[in-house]
């Protein structure tokens, strides 16, 4: 069982070590038309997350994003991304009944694909982006990812990027 444990783990870090590169540009507009730069949340520490609203591994994951927003405020910023059938809407409808305050952004597919680099996008997905514009870590929800999308696991990743180390879990 060890063996086994130690298999995944070391899996999990190649995974997320090769995640290291420079994160797209992009600029999208939220749910109330206002547009939003990554260039714009240079200097602090960014998730990036794709979700569905109907999703529900992406609805617990959205709430977590909101505690680490009210956690960590200003140090970091979160943005997450919806792609079609999701429209302003859905991402209103979602916003006040998970009682969201960071923006929803809408995008078409093309901003999605220049992070997954692979023709299918799985929700939700985050990527963890440090202060220079490097993407530290990605995560896609899995059994092994579990912790960081449904659990405790946002907030250690966060503070050690927070701390002045890479985020490798």
């Amino acid at each position: 069982m060890q063996r086994i444990l130690t298999t995944l783990l070391c899996a999990t870090a190649l995974v997320t070590a090769a995640a290291e590169r420079r994160a797209p540009g992009f600029s999208l507009l939220d749910g109330k038309y206002q547009e939003h730069d990554l260039a714009d949340y240079r200097g602090k520490v960014v998730l990036l997350a794709f979700i569905q609203t109907t999703c529900p591994h992406c609805a617990i994951f959205a709430e977590n994003l909101q505690q680490a927003q009210e956690r960590y405020g200003d140090k970091i910023a979160v943005l997450a991304v919806v792609n079609p059938p999701d429209d302003p809407n859905k991402i209103h409808a979602f916003v006040e009944g998970h009682k969201i305050t960071y923006p929803i952004l809408l995008d078409t597919g093309q901003m999605a694909y220049s992070y997954v680099l692979t023709p299918n996008l799985t929700f939700p997905r985050l990527y963890i982006i440090d202060a220079a514009g490097m993407i530290r870590a990605e995560h896609e929800y899995s059994p092994l990812t579990r912790e960081i999308f449904e659990g405790s696991g946002l907030g250690p990743a966060i503070g050690r990027l927070l701390n002045g180390g890479a985020s490798k879990k």
